[in-house]
């Protein structure tokens, strides 16, 4: 995957539902992934790391005015279920208001997945979540660029300066 990728900006249409007309597409990677996450293949829009897309601040770690991007995108139609592909805690609050209001983290031993931009949460605070469990269907609260996945891994506890790729997590296949 093209992290500095300029976007392609046309929606990629999807074999059974429709397009979401916001999307933008940060990647040249066209390849459609199956997820543990998630039912069906879907496109990355916004790679984990430097990226040109709009939406992010300029990083020193990243060249020219790029931003960083703390997480993996994935284009989903809204209303998807998503599937926890972990076994741990649910944690809800305290995420701000760019991950949505029904944001939440599963919490393992070892590190804290941040799932964003759900419209609907199927799970609540203090839930004990296990593989393929149903967890929230996607929606687009607090992004600019319509439904999709936002997972991002941190540290136990850890604010945003914890992240690190969670390409191993999301475990994306083609």
């Amino acid at each position: 995957m093209s992290r500095t990728a300029t976007p392609t900006d046309e929606p990629a249409p999807e074999p059974t539902a429709s397009a979401d007309p916001r999307w933008r597409f940060f990647t040249e990677d066209r390849t459609r992934y199956a997820s543990p996450w998630f039912d069906g293949r879907h496109r990355v829009m916004i790679g984990f790391g430097c990226t040109s897309a709009p939406w992010y601040t300029s990083d020193p770690r990243c060249p020219g005015s790029q931003g960083f991007h703390h997480g993996i995108d994935v284009a989903i139609p809204c209303g998807e279920t998503l599937r926890s592909a972990v076994s741990g805690r649910v944690v809800t609050g305290g995420l701000g208001s760019a991950y949505g209001a029904k944001a939440f983290r599963i919490r393992t031993a070892e590190r804290d997945l941040l799932v964003a931009h759900a419209q609907t949460l199927l799970v609540g605070d203090g839930d004990r979540v296990v593989p393929g469990q149903p967890i929230a269907e996607v929606g687009a609260l607090g992004a600019p660029d319509g439904c999709h996945l936002h997972l991002e891994r941190r540290s136990v506890g850890g604010g945003v300066s914890s992240a690190t790729d969670p390409a191993d997590v999301l475990a994306l296949r083609s």
